[in-house]
């Protein structure tokens, strides 16, 4: 792997670039791979990297049925945080978050993190009585989260003039929680692309798997795609919103419902807001990138649905719901919006476990994964390469279904 530097780059700067290496190769699909995962996202492909890194499996393959990073990666508003409620999350994500602000130096790629810091902005005394007994449980494991009072929130945000003594829901005081940042989407895709393939990981773009194969005895086999097929004792479901369509062609049924989650940007505009913004009694959540544009989240759709664009009665609302604090922000021009769908259990936390089909594991239910990929990968990958689940994410297997021993998370951005 062609390593990037200062010097590199004043290297191939005198060949006008045009002698770089390729980033990660395009090779012939296999007939057999020890590992197959399906979706080259950001937990398909942290999961490739860390079970050749850390558990020296080589011999895998990432098959994705459009281009490099296309599907939720891209679709995300890229925010990184560990302001979780339960005892179970709240640890998982400290180590995502850790991770992340290493991850630039760990795989030689530019990520663009920037360590923001999140303020919560709070409504409702029901909301702060939440948040103020989420600090209490975050202050266990390490993870920052301190109250602060209205006239210190304007502070932080002098773009806040809503909310008033006589709104509708007035401000009534605010959360800080300093772990919080955000990076480029991109960059996360392509630095574990690269680093996987330099440690012998197969990318298969335009791989589109239509059906998971069963053996004679029930357990994986390996995967029909639009190339033929693929044999593999080990497969890897990675694929967001779409898990149950992939699951249910080997019979498998999984708790899951699949949702729309919309977000848009506007035109940029000089730096206003050095923080991410968080309103989860109005529903809507934004930051303002390094290029100016605010970019912007709200509550996903309230039904089930897999469209990937942006309804309009969601997005009047988290419109309408910004204006009311942000009422300068009316001047702004939409620039572009977006959707993305993802599955979501019925306790709001994530999935990663094997399943009743041997040989085959999922990753699914994150409710705003990004955040989640180092951890996420990498606990992932202990599964597969041991066969028994990481401490960090021994609560989220499908076991609790069973059980009924759900981790109900209130911890998801918005959720209401």
């Amino acid at each position: 792997m062609q390593r990037y530097s200062l010097f590199s780059l004043a290297r191939n700067a005198l060949s006008g670039h045009r002698n770089w290496a390729r980033a990660w190769r395009s090779p012939p699909l296999q007939p057999a791979y020890d590992v197959v995962i399906i979706g080259a996202g950001g937990h398909g492909l942290a999961t490739a990297y860390y079970l050749a890194k850390e558990f020296g499996q080589k011999n895998i393959a990432v098959l994705e049925r459009g281009w490099l990073g296309g599907g939720n990666i891209a679709r995300n508003t890229v925010t990184i945080r560990s302001n979780y409620m339960r005892d179970e999350s709240i640890p998982f994500y400290v180590k995502s978050v850790a991770m992340f602000e290493d991850l630039t130096r760990e795989l030689n790629f530019n990520m663009m993190h920037s360590k923001r810091t999140m303020v919560d902005v709070v409504q409702t005394y029901s909301r702060m009585r939440e948040l103020r007994r989420r600090q209490l449980t975050m202050d266990i494991y390490g993870s920052t989260y301190e109250p602060i009072s209205t006239e210190e929130l304007r502070r932080r945000i002098p773009a806040l003039t809503g909310g008033g003594p006589d709104a509708r829901l007035p401000i009534l005081g605010g959360m800080v929680h300093t772990d919080a940042g955000v990076n480029r989407h991109d960059a996360v895709a392509w630095g574990y692309a690269r680093g996987a393939d330099a440690l012998g990981v197969e990318i298969h773009q335009k791989t589109a798997v239509q059906s998971l194969i069963r053996g004679a005895d029930g357990a994986i086999a390996g995967v029909q795609t639009n190339r033929g097929k693929v044999r593999a004792a080990k497969v890897v479901v990675a694929v967001s919103g779409h898990t149950t369509t992939v699951t249910e062609t080997a019979g498998l049924k999984l708790p899951l419902r699949t949702m729309n989650l919309t977000a848009f940007v506007s035109e940029p505009v000089k730096p206003l807001v050095d923080v991410i913004v968080n309103c989860p009694d109005s529903g809507f959540y934004f930051s303002q990138s390094d290029k100016g544009e605010m970019v912007i989240g709200g509550a996903p759709d309230a039904g089930q649905s897999f469209r990937r664009d942006i309804k309009q009665t969601v997005f009047e609302d988290t419109v309408t719901a910004m204006l009311s604090l942000f009422p300068a922000f009316q001047k702004l021009k939409l620039m572009r919006q977006w959707g993305g769908h993802l599955d979501i259990a019925h306790d709001a936390s994530p999935i990663m476990s094997k399943t009743d089909v041997a040989g085959l594991f999922i990753t699914a239910g994150w409710w705003g994964g990004y955040k989640a990929i180092p951890a996420g990968g990498l606990t992932l990958a202990h599964l597969v390469a041991r066969g028994e689940p990481h401490p960090l994410m021994a609560a989220f297997t499908l076991e609790r279904f069973r059980h009924l021993d759900f981790v109900m998370e209130s911890g998801t951005t918005t959720a209401r």
